[in-house]
């Protein structure tokens, strides 16, 4: 990996890590352990994927003005389900569920 690609997955995970009060690991996760993946926020391990094009079809299918979800489910053959959905609404839910468990 070149330091472009390296500077530009920092800033991305400085982002997201600003944007919901997370804290970003040291090293990016490279030592494993208790600095494993990038950003740690809402009690969860975030890891941080940028690509400039790469996730065009999942973005179309957040995004999709007609139907309008909430989030997507993801399934490949033989892996475990993914959910994907925007931060705002990812924010709304988490927020949610933390007035809920006061």
């Amino acid at each position: 990996m070149g330091k472009s690609q390296r500077d530009k997955g920092a800033r991305r995970e400085l982002e997201f890590a600003k944007l919901t009060g997370g804290t970003k690991v040291p090293l990016s996760g490279a030592l494993g352990g208790e600095y494993s993946n990038d950003v740690k926020a809402f009690g969860l391990n975030f890891e941080v994927k940028s690509r400039k094009t790469g996730f065009k079809t999942l973005y179309d299918w957040v995004l999709d003005e007609r139907e309008k979800p909430d989030a997507v489910a993801l399934k490949v053959d033989r892996q475990p389900w993914l959910v994907c959905m925007t931060l705002d609404k990812f924010m709304e839910v988490t927020n949610d569920e933390r007035k809920n468990n006061k």
